[in-house]
């Protein structure tokens, strides 16, 4: 996706990521930085929207765009809905009563600042927005504090994959001996996502 829109697919990745919870900020945001990396050893490769290489500002300014876009949608599916909707059909996309019991305690303990610290915080960047919008949150407030508190993380991470990939001979040299493990891990966690979903969507509706 990235090769085929470039800055596009950082942002709606990202916007997916913020709405949906099987799809990781951890891994989509550090392949971001690695194509900046690749145009920072390959003059050839180039984004392919602006024809030009890719850089770290762009590539996190999209990816902010998008965590605030994804912000908004769970924000209206929250004061659309409320939670009867989201308890109803949240678990047909990864989101659980246990991970919006989660955010709804987290929102009860800091409020609007809920916003601001949960974008850092992983899992609960992805569900704080529907009790910001069950509450009605001020919609000017929730849009600073998603932005304010989206930059930090996606600039982390970006970079993260920056310096991985600028880095990745020499990391892969020394996994090396490690990848029949790292390959049974990886086997394993998508084992248990997919017994989730499954169990998931055996467990009755919420009335």
């Amino acid at each position: 996706m990235y090769d085929a829109v470039g800055y596009l697919g950082v942002a709606v990745a990202v916007a997916l990521e913020t709405i949906v919870a099987p799809i990781p900020s951890e891994v989509i945001l550090p392949m971001a930085g690695w194509k900046v990396s690749q145009s920072a050893a390959d003059p050839s490769v180039l984004e392919p929207l602006t024809n030009l290489p890719w850089n770290i500002p762009l590539a996190v300014a999209l990816a902010t765009v998008g965590s605030v876009v994804g912000a908004l949608v769970g924000y209206y599916i929250g004061a659309w809905g409320g939670r009867p909707i989201l308890d109803r059909y949240g678990r047909y996309v990864g989101i659980g009563a246990s991970d919006l019991d989660r955010a709804d305690r987290w929102f009860e303990r800091w409020g609007s600042w809920a916003v601001f610290f949960g974008r850092m915080v992983p899992l609960v960047r992805t569900f704080v927005s529907y009790p910001a919008g069950i509450s009605h949150m001020p919609m000017g407030r929730f849009l600073v504090f998603s932005t304010l508190g989206s930059l930090p993380w996606n600039a982390a991470l970006i970079y993260a994959g920056f310096v991985v990939g600028d880095n990745y001979e020499a990391i892969s040299a020394a996994m090396k001996p490690y990848e029949y493990l790292i390959y049974a891990v990886v086997i394993g966690l998508v084992v248990v996502l997919a017994a989730r979903w499954w169990w998931g969507k055996r467990r009755p509706s919420v009335e």
